[in-house]
């Protein structure tokens, strides 16, 4: 008995999707943050990164408490994943927004995030900011702070301005005054 070319029939064609790497930045996730914890860590001179856990969900928090929602979720859009999940950790959106205020009072509001292991120094906000710029595309931070209120730009300064800023005086010099060079 011969066989039937029609009984023999080919293997379905598998049409394969185009394959897509996932990201580079969801890839080394746990290492970018791991190295933003170091960098937070040194500039706040404290000793090790479970230390400067506390400070970092507090400044984050802090931050995220003055912003509308629309506003937290542009800043959010920019930030490296993990530091991302931090920002949006355990937020109740209904949550009324506080006014910004003086870096004193916004670090005692730092310190009071876990306030029995929280070690934040007085300069926790600026050692944060520097910490997040230097983990992240510097440009992509200032064009979504550039959208925000001055008071949030001035949060992100490496080096606090003197007193509250005002519109006039970051559209004419931007929210944070120039670091101090060595002589």
């Amino acid at each position: 008995m011969g066989m039937d070319d029609s009984a023999i029939a080919a293997p379905p064609v598998v049409q394969r999707a185009a394959t897509m790497t996932i990201p580079s930045e969801y890839q080394q996730a746990s290492l970018d943050f791991e190295r933003f914890m170091v960098l937070a860590r040194d500039h706040a001179g404290l000793a090790t990164t479970n230390m400067a856990w506390n400070m970092v969900v507090g400044v984050l928090l802090a931050f995220r408490r003055r912003l509308s929602v629309p506003e937290a979720l542009r800043f959010a859009g920019v930030l490296p994943p993990m530091l991302r999940a931090v920002f949006v950790a355990d937020w109740d959106p209904s949550e009324a927004t506080r006014p910004f205020a003086g870096r004193e009072a916004m670090t005692d509001e730092v310190r009071s995030v876990r306030p029995q292991h929280n070690l934040s120094p007085p300069e926790a906000i600026a050692a944060v900011a520097q910490a997040l710029r230097r983990s992240m595309d510097p440009q992509a931070l200032d064009r979504v702070l550039a959208t925000l209120p001055p008071e949030a730009q001035a949060f992100w300064c490496e080096t606090p301005p003197d007193g509250a800023p005002d519109a006039r005086r970051v559209a004419d010099e931007g929210p944070c005054p120039p670091p101090a060079t060595a002589h």
